[in-house]
């Protein structure tokens, strides 16, 4: 384990993080593009200058492109790698404009949906492989044996010996559980069952904002209540594949859920923007996730597809979602929306996306360590 990765690390980390999450979404839509009979003129991994690439039998130019910053699925009709619609191009029956409208949204929607499954399959491996962790001891999980100095739950009125049960009315089978609900909601106001002998109480709660820092100084705005627990050990329960399965969608859906939570805490100032990352914060990410081994950097993995199938599912036009978005408003409309109104859209969403991408790389380049962050 290296305490601090070479330079080598983030690169090769990057690349074989971004490489194949990018061209599995992109053969998302290329392969179901192509069950659906239409024709992709161009796949590349990366934007720009092409650097290298073949023309297979289908008449499908397959790049390597300058910039590994994504990558796209150029198909018959398109006017360029955003997928706006060419209004001058002919409607030849294998182009994607020609497709179905039930066609077109399931083309456009198997990129992200790809990214998804990658995520889901990588879960269900590490559950079928190491199995559900579960406590030794059930009765002594969020037992309470000691306060933080100006701890926020011994100001509420908690008291050693009471144990966590339930949070905002959902029960808490392990403290995994607790310390994440807790975690993940810095000045979110909870209220905490605890068992006190024979009773139940509800206490509420608002968690202090704490910024942790780790080993490779990558700092985090997390919320704390100031308690110290009993130590638990846990057991890992064996899974079936189906049992697997299930719970590696469940945790897609809670992992999901914890993005739209982490927008929101963005949105009102619970957290710092700074949290937001780039491609350099993902090079920095891989590096230190794969220095610390390969389950490490394959949870890395699976987070970040999830992240691309989250981003590309949002309604802003040049993305997945806003190709969808407007597949929705033919689909109520009866036609396709005009030209004009699709092109200046689509402009729009491409700004929106660029400037975003300006805003995560400033955030990324401030908070290198050569900048004093």
């Amino acid at each position: 384990m290296f305490e601090s990765p070479p330079f080598w690390m983030y690169v090769i980390g990057f690349l074989l993080l971004l490489g194949p999450l990018v061209t599995v979404h992109e053969l998302g839509h290329l392969l179901v593009g192509r069950l659906f009979g239409v024709k992709a003129d161009a796949f590349s991994v990366g934007f720009g200058k092409e650097l290298a690439g073949f023309t297979d039998r289908r008449g499908t130019r397959w790049k390597l492109s300058a910039l590994p910053l994504g990558g796209y699925v150029q198909f018959k009709g398109d006017m360029n790698p955003a997928s706006i619609p060419d209004p001058d191009a002919p409607a030849e029956p294998d182009s994607f404009q020609s497709a179905a409208l039930w066609k077109r949204a399931l083309i456009v929607a198997a990129g992200p949906v790809t990214n998804l499954l990658v995520a889901i399959v990588i879960f269900f491996a590490f559950n079928l492989a190491f199995g559900k962790p579960l406590p030794v001891e059930p009765d002594e999980v969020g037992t309470i044996a000691g306060f933080t100095e100006g701890s926020r739950a011994a100001q509420a009125g908690f008291k050693v010996g009471d144990r966590i049960v339930a949070i905002d009315g959902v029960a808490q089978t392990n403290w995994r559980e607790i310390q994440q609900t807790i975690m993940l909601r810095p000045n979110h106001r909870f209220v905490i069952t605890v068992q006190r002998e024979d009773a139940r109480i509800d206490l509420p709660v608002t968690t202090a904002a704490e910024q942790l820092t780790d080993k490779f100084g990558n700092a985090q705005t997390i919320g704390l209540i100031g308690v110290r627990t009993l130590e638990t050990e846990e057991r890992f329960a064996p899974l079936s594949v189906s049992e697997a399965a299930v719970m590696a969608v469940r945790q897609c859906a809670d992992t999901g859920r914890m993005m739209i939570a982490g927008i929101g805490q963005i949105i009102r100032g619970d957290r710092s923007m700074s949290e937001l990352g780039g491609p350099i914060k993902i090079a920095k990410f891989s590096g230190e996730q794969m220095s610390m081994g390969p389950l490490n950097f394959m949870s890395l993995v699976a987070l970040i597809s999830l992240n691309l199938a989250f981003i590309n599912f949002l309604p802003i036009p040049a993305l997945d979602g806003g190709h969808l978005m407007f597949y929705l408003v033919e689909a109520v409309r009866r036609k396709p929306v005009g030209p004009q109104a699709t092109e200046w859209a689509y402009r729009t969403g491409i700004a929106l996306v660029l400037m975003l991408m300006a805003v995560v790389t400033v955030n990324d380049i401030v908070t290198l360590p050569f900048f004093g962050s």
